[in-house]
């Protein structure tokens, strides 16, 4: 089969090539790739593997081979997540990592959901209710940030925007959005719940925003930043600042894929895909996606 492997010396160092197929194993079942989605951890990565590896954790397409224990039957449409080569022709995965499709789900859409929408979903579920309540979601502008804001709009949340610049908070409002800033520090009213992505500062400016009995969520530090907390800055009322696994403890995603594809049928979930091109166009995505020119997803189709 063919895969977007590591290249150093190639253009964004990914190349198509030839590799061996994947093997399933009992609780597997063989996906042929139609469409794949790019997070920024894992294009982070590509300047820190051996040439040759095979990265990708979100994938959607078509099964070819059912797996001998339980899964989808041949034919069926699936969306898929994993630790790594989703960008391929043929993906071998776990069945409890993988939910059908309804047959009106566009692929490509699905494949934008594993990492972006079920680490949003849990981490506003780490959060408990949010009915009534203000939540603050940092690098509102990402993939992640654009299904926390659906996501908490949707469970009744007054939802806080921030984002780097006024452009990269464009169709926030529309996603429910109350309200869009671009510095956390105009931000003065208490809030119940962070969505934290930024670290850095940006981390402790929001842990000192909670209310009592309020929680920071910490999914992601994308400035790269370590964290400072002013003396006694911790001091007071009980306040939680929570870390965070998309997998969480029991390991499996499937349901949560299932719930947001639903959500994605009913029009009630935009998974925001800013770009969408043939995976030969790996590196024009990747670098825009690297330079935060992407205000959402970026979408690879698996051409034949």
């Amino acid at each position: 089969m063919r895969a977007l492997i590591v290249a150093p010396d190639a253009p964004g160092r990914l190349r198509i090539a030839e590799v061996p197929d994947p093997t399933p194993k009992p609780g597997e079942c063989l996906i042929h790739v139609e469409a794949v989605s790019l997070n920024r951890g894992e294009v982070n990565q590509i300047a820190r593997v051996a040439a040759g590896t095979v990265l990708g954790w979100d994938a959607a397409g078509t099964v070819i081979q059912a797996a001998a224990q339980d899964g989808p039957a041949v034919g069926t449409r699936v969306v898929t997540n994993g630790p790594a080569r989703g960008w391929a022709e043929l993906r071998a995965v776990d069945v409890r990592d993988l939910a059908e499709l309804p047959a009106d789900v566009d692929i490509g859409a699905a494949a934008a959901l594993p990492v972006a929408g079920v680490t949003a979903l849990r981490a506003l579920r780490v959060a408990g209710s949010l009915l009534g309540r203000r939540v603050l979601v940092t690098g509102a502008s990402g993939g992640v940030g654009r299904f926390a804001v659906q996501l908490a709009h949707r469970a009744g949340a007054y939802v806080i925007a921030v984002v780097g610049s006024e452009a990269r908070g464009a169709g926030l409002t529309t996603l429910g959005a109350d309200e869009i800033v671009t510095s956390i520090d105009v931000v003065t009213r208490p809030v119940f719940a962070v969505i934290e992505t930024v670290g850095g500062q940006m981390l402790a400016t929001a842990f000192g925003l909670l209310e009592a009995g309020g929680s920071v969520i910490s999914i992601g530090a994308a400035s790269g930043q370590a964290t400072t907390f002013s003396p006694y800055s911790t001091v007071g009322p009980h306040r939680s600042l929570v870390s965070f696994t998309m997998r969480g403890e029991d390991g499996s995603i499937g349901q949560d894929l299932a719930y947001l594809a639903g959500l994605v049928q009913s029009g009630a979930l935009d998974p925001q895909i800013a770009w969408r091109g043939s995976w030969e166009r790996s590196a024009e995505a990747v670098q825009l996606l690297l330079g935060r020119k992407i205000n959402g997803k970026a979408i690879l189709d698996i051409t034949r």
